[in-house]
């Protein structure tokens, strides 16, 4: 089901969308190729921000990752304890990663490809199972941006903030 963050906008909280339940099927459905591990061809991290009202919705780890897979390992992020997913190692059996994914909680948004070819924000929003409404605002590394969202390349070190709402006191704009 496909959840829409506009529709989120009046809420008083921060809404939680967790990590859909079928990740191969929203890569393939994102034009991305899964795969059976990762790659480092072309290895960057950009850092996604969404915020409804002014509040932070996390990004969860797993979006991109089979993390039921045997071969997907899990893990602790030694900063905070919250849990991981890669590393995998031997191969998965089948395809159980994206080239487009997330390990932590922390909005990291890792491309970890065979071929260099940045992958774009309305792909990362495809495989997280969540609409990004026309209405929101953007920001690039801390810039309004205001051509198509969903076109945003992902390249390294990029700040991207989606708001909705009510914005916050203060627009992240620079990679954590």
């Amino acid at each position: 089901m496909i959840r829409l963050l506009a529709l989120l906008a009046v809420t008083v909280s921060a809404p939680v969308w967790p990590a859909p339940p079928n990740p191969m099927a929203l890569t393939r459905k994102a034009g991305l190729t899964p795969e059976t591990h990762e790659f480092v061809f072309l290895h960057v991290h950009s850092h996604l921000d969404v915020l409804v009202n002014g509040k932070k919705v996390v990004v969860p780890a797993g979006i991109g990752i089979d993390v039921h897979d045997k071969a997907v390992r899990k893990f602790s992020n030694p900063q905070d304890g919250t849990v991981g997913y890669g590393g995998i190692s031997p191969p998965c059996d089948k395809p159980c990663i994206s080239p487009l994914h997330t390990h932590f909680d922390d909005g990291i948004l890792h491309t970890e490809a065979k071929k260099n070819q940045f992958n774009r924000l309305g792909q990362f929003f495809t495989e997280w199972g969540v609409k990004l409404p026309a209405r929101a605002k953007v920001y690039v590394d801390g810039k309004r941006y205001n051509g198509d969202a969903r076109t945003i390349q992902l390249k390294d070190k990029r700040e991207i903030a989606v708001v909705v709402g009510k914005p916050p006191a203060h627009i992240p704009s620079k990679f954590p």
